[in-house]
């Protein structure tokens, strides 16, 4: 994994406090992270049951690119970056809304 250079002054932009927005960029990234996982998980599910046939090479082969597939994947955490960097990730400060 490459090492880039971020704007560590845009991340913080986005909450006022570079400190919440760390927080907001942790708890995205464990959820795009949880979603892989359950992905990856539905996906290699396909192959329990074939206890004969995982001996064949062309099983053997599927399961590795399936797996091959998500090492390739951007990390969760540059992706959480990503997407605030983009505006896509919504946060709501629950401590300054006013009760009704």
């Amino acid at each position: 994994m490459a090492i880039k250079p971020i704007d560590m002054d845009a991340i913080a932009a986005f909450t006022g406090n570079i400190y919440e927005s760390v927080t907001v960029l942790s708890k995205r990234s464990r959820q795009v992270a949880t979603q892989e996982k359950a992905e990856l998980d539905e996906r290699l599910a396909y192959f329990e049951g074939f206890e004969q046939e995982l001996e064949d090479p062309r099983f053997q082969e599927e399961q590795a690119r399936v797996s091959l597939e998500y090492e390739v994947r951007p990390e969760p955490s540059e992706v959480a970056i990503n997407e605030l960097l983009d505006g896509d990730i919504y946060y709501r400060d629950s401590s300054k809304e006013e009760d009704i």
